[in-house]
């Protein structure tokens, strides 16, 4: 019967949600501020250029 026990799929659960997000994965760390702030510092000067340069 342990055979058994061993072979079967644990049920999906938050744990199993937790465990998979506490996974780390290769590659470099970016700040979630620096994501959220560079595309809205693109878009300020992009309007700021299109006020300036084109009367």
């Amino acid at each position: 019967m342990s055979s058994k026990n061993k072979g079967a799929p644990l049920p999906a659960s938050s744990a199993g949600l937790l465990r998979f997000f506490e996974d780390e994965t290769k590659g470099f760390k970016i700040d979630p501020r620096i994501v959220v702030t560079i595309p809205i510092s693109l878009i300020i000067i992009s309007w700021l250029m299109d006020i300036i340069l084109i009367p």
